[in-house]
């Protein structure tokens, strides 16, 4: 998961848990389906900062190996 997908899911889990007024749909309560969207999105967000170093990110390099 990356950093924009993350943050996608982060966005609709806040529309899920606090700009919708439903109790519930077809059995499922939509306020906890939006918290925990928001739950996974921020681990997304988390992981992929952590990790944004070993992934090289934009416009990262790798500095060359020269074998003798």
């Amino acid at each position: 998961m990356g950093l924009g997908v993350g943050i996608f899911l982060i966005a609709v889990g806040a529309v899920l848990a606090f700009a919708v007024h439903l109790s519930s749909a077809g059995g499922v309560d939509l306020h906890t389906v939006g918290y925990i969207l928001m739950a996974v999105g921020a681990l997304g967000v988390l992981l992929s900062l952590i990790f944004w170093s070993s992934w090289m990110g934009p416009g990262g390099h790798r500095p060359h190996q020269y074998e003798p």
